[in-house]
């Protein structure tokens, strides 16, 4: 009799006890994840942003986001992990873990030190505000910069990832976001669109073309955005296992697809197909594949790469074509809008047992027969992010406008802002 009670322990009991024991395979695969992340900004958005902009703005652009990584890190240790991911609050968290008390070397979380998680999430801190550059670049003063990424990343996303991974209302509610549609995604894409609408145009938009200066530089962003996304999303699993595996294929699938739906919409509507173009698109599937890397399989990610490379390159047409709002490097039409595509995408190409969502992750698979249900869910998540983060980034920039100036001045914005703000030139000729 007690042979067989041992056993049993030895057959139930270690599942338990797994999930809180260290696992040498994840811990490695969520430290090269988080490099891969970091390496998305800094070089790899840098870099893209860079070479988007015109030849004066470059090292501003580079600035900006190298302080926006110090700036992020600094907030994320002291109180933003533990807002974030901390205390039972619906919207929000608590400051039981300010300044990572309780956090120690032998800590776990799941079979990954605690301190490898709190790292992974923080490069998901530095980017988000860092996508934001793109709708202010050429434009915003360098201190209204700092001080807007700051309120925004206490204000916009620490309450959004709470809302979503932290056990906030919105997972309560089982909204899917696998590795940050919402969180990332649509917060910086609706933050950008406040941002670019409130500090307006840059000067001879629309008439003035503003033609990226390198696009040599940003191609190389690009390619290392495409690369460190496989953190981003496959890392997302927080363990090597299937789904990190899966995770990683339909990414990839996505970002292709997308890439050569928006240059073959370029090649039939102008003639010619461009390499900004191709790496805009690329760009597009990956951000609508990352709410639905955790639960669809190949042939869903072919539909919504396909789809992103159409709806975004639309989008970004429509908003400074018909909407003549300068988000200048298209971060809402892009970003934004690639993430409630996958967020809403999700409901009908994950579901199990389904032709094109077969194979999933299975993490947050959908049960088959309840799309619509998990629709309503997902466009409830989608409208209250939207709204919260519209009305919180409008709030800051009005607020930091009582104070400073957000933007340049005329003369400085036709210097460009090396000159102007850093007294620096990217180039010497």
């Amino acid at each position: 009799m007690h042979f067989f009670l041992c056993l049993s322990f030895l057959i139930i009991i270690p599942k338990t006890l797994y999930a809180q024991t260290l696992n040498s395979g994840d811990t490695a695969w969520m430290l090269v994840s988080t490099v891969l992340v970091l390496f998305m900004t800094l070089p790899g958005l840098a870099l893209f942003y860079a070479g988007l902009v015109r030849r004066g703005n470059v090292l501003s652009v580079l600035m900006q986001c190298f302080t926006i990584t110090c700036i992020a890190s600094l907030v994320w240790i002291i109180y933003g992990y533990s807002i974030a991911f901390k205390g039972d609050g619906l919207f929000i968290g608590d400051l039981s873990a300010i300044f990572l008390r309780g956090v120690s070397r032998d800590t776990l979380f799941g079979t990954i030190p605690e301190t490898v998680f709190i790292m992974f999430q923080m490069t998901f801190a530095v980017i988000t505000p860092a996508l934001v550059v793109g709708a202010f670049a050429e434009r915003m003063k360098f201190g209204a910069m700092c001080i807007f990424s700051f309120l925004w990343l206490t204000f916009v996303y620490l309450p959004a990832c709470h809302m979503v991974w932290g056990g906030g209302i919105l997972a309560k509610m089982g909204v899917i976001d696998f590795a940050g549609g919402l969180v990332v995604h649509v917060t910086c894409g609706i933050g950008a669109l406040v941002a670019a609408k409130i500090l307006g145009p840059r000067r001879g938009f629309p008439e003035t073309a503003m033609p990226p200066h390198n696009r040599t530089m940003v191609v190389i962003g690009a390619s290392m955005l495409w690369v460190g996304w496989f953190g981003f999303n496959a890392g997302s699993a927080l363990a090597a296992n299937t789904d990190a595996g899966m995770a990683m294929l339909v990414t990839h699938i996505s970002a292709a697809l997308g890439a050569l739906t928006w240059i073959s919409i370029e090649w039939i509507k102008q003639g010619k197909p461009t390499v900004i173009g191709i790496a805009t698109g690329m760009v597009a599937g990956l951000a609508s594949i990352t709410p639905a890397a955790g639960n669809v399989g190949p042939q869903g990610a072919i539909i919504i790469g396909i789809l992103a490379g159409f709806i975004c390159f639309y989008a970004t047409q429509a908003i400074k074509g018909f909407f003549n709002i300068d988000d200048s490097l298209d971060v809402f039409p892009v970003h934004g809008v690639g993430g409630m595509l996958g967020l809403i995408m999700l409901c009908f190409v994950g579901t199990e047992n389904n032709l094109l969502g077969s194979g999933a992750a299975g993490l947050s698979s959908i049960a088959e027969g309840s799309s619509m249900l998990q629709l309503v869910i997902q466009l409830k998540g989608i409208l209250l992010i939207g709204i919260w983060t519209a009305i919180v980034s409008w709030t800051i920039l009005k607020t930091i406008g009582l104070f400073t100036d957000l933007r340049v001045t005329e003369e400085e914005e036709y210097e460009g802002l090396d000159k102007s703000l850093h007294d620096e030139t990217g180039y010497n000729f």
